[in-house]
């Protein structure tokens, strides 16, 4: 016994030594170095300003913010997707937490004498690329938005194609290419050329018809779609660090091993809206499918003067969609300058678009593909009483994967495993599991844009218009999105065109 104490004693005054000798170093540096003058004035002891400010965002999380104050996604929004992925009781009980007259919400108007009938999930398909070879007839109204292998980890991939599949959703590609887990699932893709055009460059950077061709010769890969700009870095191309340029990511993008890849802020062949409808053109004739773009809405007139040209060619030559996406931000690191203040938000944008496109009579020819923190099914039917006609999500579905908010995307350590190519990391995400949780999130999101419908006397999602919602002001009291956004008549010289 006596050993032992004198061990555990000996031990003692060894870690006290250890300690000792740490902190005397520590202090020694602190008051040397002239970079940084908490650290000078106040040695060893400053140190724990930086240690609290990094741990602070995971303290607010768990103990000190409410379940509506956090951001981008607040607790009652990730646990609403949490519980509906896992297949478990989403209701809440004792009243709402949500301040509901806060400037901006949205409110929903609940008809006087409902349908006695089940509400219906279903939504009535509408054909994208009607005049292509290839149409496409979504099974979905939810869909899985732009998420690319190399910014997301292979298990994620592949839980994502799966759980597509399972869901009868199209998963778009992201701009990174296309890879043998996007096709294993057997989902319906939807191919995004990214200014860089990977997957479909040749050694210059130029797109390539030949690998566009092997592209679309894959029958499940349904659409194209060019990104123009996304919500988290308008005006600026992408960058996915060289950590996760591996020789697998390389060789599906077509660059080099462990270097970091830059796109560009646009693509170098399209400064025009004629440009653009040249490339939409010429993409849609070598596919042989549907081709649209996707955007963020800054100033409209470049809009209105596409929809003019294509007027001028013939109808036929619009594109297939547009995905709009709002100005605050994605799943892509961006410079918080881009983040927080570039891009009009999707609540403005979304009917804007939808209006012109109305206004030039090419409202039928084009669909709307709306994008941007649509994660709930109060989001998606809002979406839709603006004008959409799809919506798609990114985040919705990585919180559906078990992304915990972390806001480490960018850093290759996920603890999730979802955007990390650490193999150790990544041994949390199981494919098969996560696909099911995939599913159950699509389904539950139907479920709840069905239930609002319901509620709103209409027989099915699609028949909601923006009279059905009402938009709170800044005294409290709500006015409709009509009132906004009010339903306009065809400009009369394309009325017959």
């Amino acid at each position: 016994m006596t050993n032992v104490l004198n061990f555990l004693a000996n031990s003692f005054a060894f870690a006290v030594g250890v300690t000792v000798l740490i902190i005397i170093i520590l202090f020694i540096i602190d008051i040397s170095q002239t970079k940084d003058a908490v650290r000078k004035n106040y040695p060893v002891v400053g140190r724990f300003r930086y240690l609290f400010s990094t741990l602070g965002e995971f303290f607010r999380q768990y103990f000190f913010a409410m379940d509506r104050e956090e951001m981008p996604f607040n607790r009652a929004q990730r646990e609403w997707i949490k519980k509906s992925s896992e297949g478990h009781d989403n209701t809440v009980a004792f009243g709402s937490t949500k301040v509901l007259n806060t400037t901006g919400s949205f409110i929903f108007t609940n008809a006087a004498f409902p349908s006695l009938d089940t509400h219906s999930t279903d939504t009535e398909s509408l054909t994208i690329g009607a005049g292509t070879r290839n149409p496409y007839e979504p099974n979905s109204v939810f869909n899985i938005s732009g998420m690319s292998y190399g910014a997301l980890s292979r298990p994620a991939i592949r839980a994502l194609s799966k759980g597509a599949k399972l869901a009868n959703c199209w998963y778009n590609t992201g701009e990174g290419g296309l890879s043998e887990m996007h096709l294993e699932g057997g989902c319906d893709l939807v191919f995004q050329i990214g200014t860089a055009k990977y997957g479909v460059r040749d050694e210059d950077g130029n797109l390539s018809d030949e690998k566009l061709r092997n592209i679309a010769a894959h029958e499940n890969v349904r659409m194209f779609e060019l990104k123009l700009a996304q919500g988290a870095k308008p005006g600026k191309g992408g960058m996915l660090p060289g950590v996760k340029v591996s020789e697998e990511i390389a060789k599906i993008r077509g660059i080099r091993v462990g270097e970091d890849s830059i796109s560009p802020n646009r693509h170098p062949e399209i400064d025009s809206v004629q440009s653009l409808l040249d490339m939409i053109g010429h993409i849609r004739e070598v596919t042989g499918k549907p081709v649209g773009f996707k955007t963020v809405l800054g100033a409209k007139k470049w809009l209105e003067e596409l929809c003019e040209e294509i007027h001028k060619r013939g109808i036929e030559s619009a594109p297939d969609f547009i995905t709009i996406d709002s100005g605050d931000g994605g799943t892509g690191a961006a410079p918080m300058p881009l983040m927080d203040n570039v891009g009009v938000l999707l609540f403005e944008s979304l009917p804007t678009v939808v209006d012109i496109l109305r206004e030039y009579g090419l409202r039928d020819r084009v669909r709307v593909v709306s994008s941007g923190k649509l994660v709930t099914p109060a989001d998606v039917a809002w979406a839709l009483c603006a004008g959409a006609d799809y919506v798609v999500s990114a985040r919705g579905f990585m919180f559906a994967l078990g992304c915990i908010q972390a806001m480490k995307c960018n850093k290759n350590t996920c603890p999730t495993g979802i955007t990390t190519h650490s193999k150790r990391l990544q041994k949390g995400l199981n494919p098969a599991e996560k696909s099911v949780r995939v599913n159950k999130f699509v389904e539950r999101m139907r479920y709840g844009v069905g239930l609002i419908a319901h509620s709103c006397g209409v027989s099915s999602p699609r028949d909601l218009n923006r009279h059905h919602v009402r938009i709170v002001q800044s005294n409290g009291l709500s006015v409709h999105l009509d009132e906004f956004f009010p339903d306009l008549d065809i400009r009369e010289e394309y009325r017959t065109s």
